[in-house]
């Protein structure tokens, strides 16, 4: 058995391939991605079945920004990530990274603090309350 993954000089299944260099956490969520088209293979919509090779550019949607991707190597085994640069280069231009983090900033307006779920320390204080072990002092 080899330590590296081993480099295929072919082709790969493009949904495998974004689970094996991170790009998807699991492959149903890469195959779904897929199918909502918001993955492009040299600009074009693709199949979860389609065969990629080394030189392909891969456009991916998050949100409402496309990030782009330069296929260096193809591997058949999911791969650490301090490795993935040696198999994917990133070649997004730099306004939708802007789009990607003003996108970012206006999601973290939604949510002021304190309105989300609740924190362990949170919960503890409302436990304690209900349970009526809190003592308050008599101003008598």
């Amino acid at each position: 058995m080899q330590d590296s993954p081993k480099k295929y000089d072919k082709h790969l299944r493009i949904d495998k391939y974004l689970w094996v260099v991170r790009l998807a956490k699991t492959r149903s969520l890469a195959t779904a991605l897929i199918s909502k088209n918001k993955v492009l293979c040299n600009d074009l919509p693709v199949k979860p079945s389609k065969e990629i090779k080394a030189g392909d550019i891969l456009k991916i949607q998050k949100s409402n920004a496309w990030f782009s991707f330069n296929v260096i190597a193809l591997t058949d085994r999911r791969i650490g990530a301090p490795s993935v640069a040696n198999y994917l280069q990133d070649i997004t231009p730099e306004e939708e990274r802007n789009k990607w983090f003003k996108y970012l900033d206006a999601q973290k307006a939604y949510q002021q603090y304190g309105t989300g779920k609740p924190t362990k320390k949170d919960r503890r204080d409302l436990s304690q309350f209900k349970e009526g072990d809190v003592y308050f002092d008599s101003e008598e």
